[in-house]
């Protein structure tokens, strides 16, 4: 015989979250789930390495939010979270389209031309760098750094130089500013006193043999003073 109340408690659940309103993902988060589906797996992948890595941080700056599709992984272990990204129509879709989450900020901001409001104790760039000309790379660090505290995190992650040649090519936006562990710590060590590179393929991070790994992450700790 059926337990009744514990029937009607799972019919009521069922009906809770088939009356949930459905989610429109972004742009870019929608382009590949239509076209390389996997890919969120790993994109969400680098995002909850990042919310582990900030645990107890309270106010974090994301440079290079894009459709913001992972976002929300990292806002649930602080705060706030701001997003800035050079795109303002992303931005401002943004804002519609991720307005019940009451953690995400959003800000247009050209990171190579000047620093977003506000100050951090955490940040993240995600698949940035490898955009930015390497005679930008300076004013990137540079804006960055100058709204975190002393004590911050910044996490940059990055496909490997070394994977390059597997990579399927971007139509636009392309990879002009590739490192391998040693460049990202290089870049890294000019603004932290410390940096921890991890390797990742698909959604594995490890301490692996670096050049095979596809995806490096440099986790800054501790700012360097500037001159």
């Amino acid at each position: 015989m059926k337990d009744a109340t514990n029937t009607a408690e799972k019919e009521e659940w069922v009906d809770h979250i088939i009356d949930t309103p459905g989610f429109t993902l972004g742009p870019r988060a929608s382009y590949a789930y239509l076209n390389d589906p996997r890919r969120l797996a790993f994109m969400l992948a680098r995002y909850k390495f990042c919310a582990k890595m900030l645990i107890g941080k309270k106010h974090i700056l994301e440079v290079g939010c894009g459709d913001s599709f992972g976002s929300p992984v990292v806002a649930q272990e602080c705060e706030t979270m701001t997003g800035i990204d050079i795109e303002e129509r992303l931005i401002e879709e943004n804002k519609v389209r991720l307005k019940d989450i009451d953690k995400l900020r959003y800000q247009t901001c050209d990171i190579t031309q000047s620093a977003p409001d506000g100050m951090f104790d955490g940040a993240i760039s995600l698949d940035v760098l490898e955009h930015i000309p390497f005679e930008l790379e300076g004013h990137y660090f540079e804006n960055v750094t100058s709204v975190l505290d002393d004590n911050a995190i910044f996490i940059v992650g990055m496909p490997n130089i070394t994977s390059d040649i597997y990579a399927s090519k971007p139509g636009h936006s392309p990879h002009i500013n590739l490192k391998d562990e040693k460049g990202i710590r290089e870049s890294m060590g000019q603004y932290f006193s410390n940096v921890l590179v991890f390797s990742m393929n698909d959604e594995v991070v490890h301490t692996g043999f670096t050049p095979m790994a596809h995806y490096l992450f440099a986790v800054g700790i501790g700012k360097r003073p500037q001159g």
